[in-house]
């Protein structure tokens, strides 16, 4: 259990360094993950034998707010000493359902503290238990409190870290009730790390947008006759006549070309649907000049890290030229580079300029 933990210790802080993630202001999130129980008040001696895991379901209303189901398993161990003051070990199977509100207090942050609260049931195994009870399995009810912090990793996942204490509704949870505890209530703390998956997101955060270090999600832009007016605009007045140019293939100068609409799947290298046309435009354009050679430069929006836009821009500008070349075109005409964020040719304020901003354009080599 110690490696575990010392393990998922070293994922969290690598993660730390490469979040990307984006909040969302409504999203749904499947939760798994191990835990580490143990009997905090209770008559016995605890050991750290014990072990757990937990599937939880959460609804996020907003970015600070949400409510979440979870389901555990937790196996607690502990010891007590006989009249003779043999010790004997007695063992509690737990499994529990729980209803809480989670609340972040940072949810900007690549790093997410939160803390939530709430009820839930409980059904409990005895075996070895120091006091005959009426029955070793038995339902009850437990109250919840506790603090966590999310780690965004992607658009997707995300790594959390949590600590729980948990209040039963009596004195039975390790199978001892001494006189004094008529009404007592026993409790147990859980240590427990895990993974999230988020299979329903809404719209982006407007209040994380301007956040550093997290890439928002962007809509697909399908007004391209306005994204071509815009880099129109940059067009010179005197174009090159010789350079084949028509609503996919833009010319900026002599030997820069914009290829308009090859568009790629949301902070991924992989092409869109309407990414085809445009690079067909552009198998035709290579073969009518076979002795023209190419670079492909990849470019990105502003929003991301310097590192991790550079990446992605190479990463791009790649998959344009492994299309090419399954086309036809000769490997040695083409190259690859990425510019990453540099180079920006609209505003990156706006979701026009940041889709004209996020583009793949042609050098002409003669």
């Amino acid at each position: 259990m110690k490696i575990y933990f010392l393990t998922l210790a070293l994922m969290l802080t690598i993660c730390v360094g490469i979040s990307q993630a984006q909040v969302m202001t409504d999203s749904w999130e499947f939760g798994f993950g191990l835990s580490f129980p143990r009997y905090n008040s209770v008559n016995i001696t605890s050991l750290n034998s014990d072990v757990g895991g937990y599937l939880s379901l959460q609804r996020n209303f907003s970015e600070h707010v949400g409510l979440r189901f979870k389901a555990g398993f937790s196996h607690l161990e502990g010891q007590w000493n006989d009249a003779l003051l043999n010790p004997n070990l007695e063992k509690t199977n737990l499994l529990t359902g729980d209803l809480d509100l989670v609340y972040y207090l940072v949810p900007c942050a690549p790093v997410s503290p939160y803390l939530y609260a709430g009820v839930g049931g409980n059904w409990k195994h005895i075996i070895n238990g120091q006091t005959a009870l009426p029955d070793e399995s038995r339902f009850g009810s437990q109250l919840n409190v506790g603090a966590g912090a999310e780690f965004k990793i992607y658009r997707d996942w995300s790594v959390t870290a949590e600590f729980g204490y948990h209040v039963t509704n009596n004195s039975e949870l390790d199978g001892t009730i001494s006189p004094a505890e008529l009404n007592g209530r026993d409790s147990y703390i859980v240590l427990s790390a895990g993974l999230n998956y988020f299979f329903d997101i809404g719209e982006p955060s407007k209040q994380c947008e301007p956040c550093q270090g997290i890439m928002p999600v962007m809509k697909d832009m399908t007004d391209y006759d306005r994204i071509e007016d815009m880099i129109k605009k940059h067009i010179p007045k005197e174009v090159v006549k010789e350079v084949y140019v028509d609503r996919y293939i833009m010319t900026v100068s002599d030997s820069i070309l914009v290829l308009v609409g090859c568009n790629f799947a949301f902070d991924k290298s992989d092409l869109l649907p309407e990414s085809y046309p445009v690079l067909d435009k552009a198998v035709r354009l290579l073969n009518d000049k076979p002795t023209v050679n190419v670079e492909i430069a990849g470019y990105t929006d502003y929003i991301g890290t310097d590192a991790y836009n550079q990446k992605l821009s190479v990463e791009r500008a790649q998959t344009v030229k492994a299309y090419l070349v399954s086309k036809g075109i000769a490997d040695s005409r083409l190259t690859i580079v990425g510019y990453g964020k540099n180079n920006p040719v609209a505003d990156n304020q706006t979701d026009e300029g940041r889709a004209m901003n996020r583009r793949i354009v042609f050098k002409i080599i003669k």
